[in-house]
């Protein structure tokens, strides 16, 4: 790599790997603080506190990844610009040198972006998963108090009568309001928390369980013995969605053995527009920060904010586009390369008039 290729690529990923640096810390904090009820209410540690804010980082790193890439890289080239180094790139054919480091910027982003989105944000699911199931273990079986309602999570409510030797629990009562269409109220005699290989099971013995519908139909079914998953209690969702807790790597192997459902393609095609999103946002930052200007306004609006007001804009139209989730990312590299083939199209000099 030439000596200007690795000045560049270090002054971008420097200001872009800071600021997301501390954009994860701010959120981490945010996160806690949004899980205080772990502390407060289900009797855990900061331990417990802690890897459950950070098992909630990936889908917001995600967010904001892109955001910090193209911020770092119009920091730097807003620095070159204010320091005339850019006007010495340009004037001195540097140009190659930039384009280079932009590559090897947006490269090593996109494998970064695509490493969290296909692998770091699937496993931070099912480990964050398996926690909840941990944490609502560990209330049912030793924190949960008798003759007091507790919520698990919201929607979630624990009653127990009281406790026996061996961790045995008496009238068992559980109301699941998770599902606006249906509501779950399970009423059992005794209860019991036994683990299952990773998984935790509650067993309700001598029991009943409710379905009240949202039309107001109403069922029991009477039993001797029904075995609850911890996990599905533990869940903020009545509907636990398996694809998200399953890399890339899982689902094509899944898809190979039972086919390509719709579910596993745009699940795919979803976690690999994060990539787009990178190479739109730098290739558009690049265009308009990449050339020398003699731009002189009183009032100026802030590259740094520019950035921003694009990506939450291609968020938006992202979320509600009918094509997918990667059009607006489209957008911006065609945006992107026509402002560039605009910004480098030659020129003719202006013929002077005569006197």
């Amino acid at each position: 790599m030439r000596r200007l290729t690795s000045y560049l690529t270090r002054l971008f990923g420097s200001d872009a790997l800071i600021l997301f640096g501390i954009m994860c810390f701010l959120l981490w904090l945010v996160n806690c603080l949004r899980s205080f009820d772990v502390v407060s209410v289900k009797g855990q540690g900061f331990g417990t506190l802690a890897l459950q804010a950070l098992y909630t980082m990936p889908p917001l790193a995600l967010s904001f990844f892109y955001i910090c890439v193209g911020i770092g890289v119009v920091r730097a080239l807003s620095a070159l610009q204010t320091s005339h180094e850019l006007h010495i790139i340009h004037t001195s054919n540097g140009l190659s040198g930039l384009w280079r480091a932009s590559i090897v910027t947006c490269s090593i982003a996109v494998a970064m972006v695509l490493l969290l989105a296909h692998v770091v944000e699937p496993l931070a699911n099912k480990q964050l998963n398996r926690l909840s199931a941990e944490v609502a273990a560990d209330l049912v079986s030793s924190t949960l108090k008798p003759n007091r309602f507790t919520q698990v999570t919201p929607g979630v409510v624990l009653l127990i009568g009281g406790r026996a030797d061996g961790g045995e629990i008496t009238e068992f009562f559980a109301d699941d309001r998770r599902d606006p269409e249906t509501r779950r109220t399970y009423i059992a005699a005794s209860a019991r928390v036994v683990s299952v290989g990773e998984d935790y099971v509650l067993e309700l013995r001598e029991g009943t369980l409710q379905h009240t519908e949202a039309d107001g139909r109403y069922s029991e079914i009477r039993f001797s013995r029904y075995d609850v998953s911890v996990e599905s209690l533990a869940q903020q969702v009545a509907y636990i969605d398996v694809l998200s807790e399953t890399d890339s790597f899982g689902l094509i192997a899944q898809a190979l053995e039972t086919g390509w459902s719709p579910e596993i393609v745009k699940r795919l095609l979803d976690r690999s527009a994060e990539g787009l999103r990178v190479l739109g946002l730098v290739l558009l930052v690049v265009a308009l920060a990449g050339f020398p200007s003699g731009n002189r306004m009183r009032i100026k609006l802030p590259l740094e904010a520019f950035v921003m007001l694009v990506a939450f804009g291609e968020r938006g139209i992202s979320a509600y586009s009918p094509l997918g989730s990667g059009t607006g990312a489209i957008l911006l590299i065609l945006a992107g390369s026509v402002i560039l083939l605009l910004r480098l199209w030659p020129r003719r000099p202006m013929e002077a008039k005569p006197a």
